[in-house]
């Protein structure tokens, strides 16, 4: 585990780790998902489907966290997430040999599945709060930064463990029993989250908390949370279960490929988030957020109309060196603009919005897909982001960047 920042508190390192597991799972979990569901004889709107009703589940829950966690000890909210997080993967392991659309689609909503790139679980307000704590002015970004690096590289590994299905196959285990291994590996790795988080220290409920979770920070967090809406809106158009499915269908992609393709993909959004700070130290939060998001949808755009899979990957993988760069930052933004009292209830209000709009958008992309329209999810997805991104800057250019 790499060096914390200075004047970080201990704890922040089983944060880390506790990011850097549930990552992994991510990162297989989201790819595999697609071929599971087909294995099982799904099409691509049932794909679709089952992956917003992931995230609005998700959402429902981090919802349920910002207007009600503050009142109960934050540690024991992680270890109730972790019971879940093991209770979904082994479920989704078990009702796989049913084969019933609906158990599938009710554990997807309860559970913490996630088919995104990035991180909509109920975990996320809860762990950034701690984190929040744990430093203060520079110090805080540069955690970030290493929170959501951790992420996405331990994410990029995941992806490799894609081919464990095959291997598994090969060995001559039928090919639906070696997916549902992956699953079971899941929810083991949620059982190793309970136990590493029995460690955090049990920081006490607040004798005189404001029976409101947020306060004098409403209206800013309100403005935030609206414009990341409506990137997550465009983002949840291709996460990476449809991206996958998207490079399945257009190309005639592997699964071994795929694995290779998001293991590169996210190395290369690893990096760009834990170089994000030393950027956000020149040109200010909003300025990183913003002018290094619209290049990777112009990106996006343009792998739309790619007429080869070299150059599709090529112009994907240059969206993943830019694309991530405003998640540390603003995180570390949302944190630094509320009182300390309102910071879980700031990362999951902003974070709500987000999961909300995100599980609308997937079974759209997926119906597209379905129809024959596979440029659409990828053209409008950009086309939003670059709205979004001009709409962020116009209205937070004059903020400097925070320090405290």
């Amino acid at each position: 585990m790499m060096l914390l920042p200075a004047g970080t508190a201990p704890e922040a390192r089983l944060l880390l780790i506790g990011r850097a597991l549930r990552a992994f799972t991510d990162g297989f979990v989201a790819i595999l998902l697609p071929v599971y569901l087909l294995t099982l004889g799904f099409g691509t709107w049932e794909v679709g489907l089952i992956s917003t009703v992931t995230l609005l589940g998700s959402a429902l829950a981090t919802l349920a966290v910002g207007q009600w966690g503050h009142r109960f000890p934050q540690r024991r909210l992680l270890l109730a997430a972790a019971c879940l997080m093991a209770a979904t993967g082994l479920l989704l392991a078990g009702l796989g040999g049913i084969g019933a659309f609906w158990p599938l689609l009710i554990v997807a909503f309860v559970g913490t599945m996630n088919p995104s790139s990035g991180d909509v679980s109920v975990f996320l307000p809860l762990e950034h709060a701690r984190l929040a704590e744990s430093a203060q002015g520079e110090a805080r970004t540069f955690l970030f930064a290493r929170y959501t690096f951790v992420g996405a590289l331990c994410a990029a590994t995941g992806s490799l463990a894609t081919v464990i299905p095959q291997v598994l196959t090969d060995a001559g285990l039928a090919p639906i029993d070696a997916l549902r291994l992956m699953f079971v590996a899941y929810g083991l790795t949620g059982v190793a989250i309970f136990v590493l988080y029995r460690a955090v220290p049990d920081h006490p409920v607040h004798e005189h908390a404001s029976p409101a979770p947020l306060g004098p920070s409403r209206g800013i967090v309100v403005k935030l949370a609206a414009l990341f809406s409506v990137d997550a809106f465009a983002g949840g158009l291709i996460v990476n279960t449809l991206l996958a499915l998207w490079l399945f269908e257009r190309f005639g992609l592997s699964l071994a490929a795929a694995g290779q393709f998001f293991f590169w993909a996210g190395l290369l959004s690893a990096g760009s988030q834990l170089a994000a700070p030393w950027v956000a130290r020149r040109i200010g939060l909003i300025n990183t957020m913003v002018f290094t998001h619209i290049p990777s949808s112009v990106c996006l755009i343009l792998a739309a109309f790619a007429d080869s899979l070299p150059e599709a990957l090529a112009l994907l993988f240059l969206r993943s060196a830019l694309s991530q760069m405003d998640v540390p930052t603003r995180s570390a933004f949302v944190m630094a603009v509320v009182t300390p009292s309102e910071r879980a209830a700031a990362a999951s209000f902003t974070t709500v919005p987000r999961s909300l709009a995100a599980a609308a958008s997937p079974a759209i992309g997926g119906a597209l897909f379905a129809a024959g329209w596979l440029a659409a999810p990828l053209v409008t997805c950009g086309l939003l982001k670059i709205a979004y991104d001009f709409a962020l800057w116009r209205a937070f250019r004059k903020y400097e960047k925070p320090s405290s």
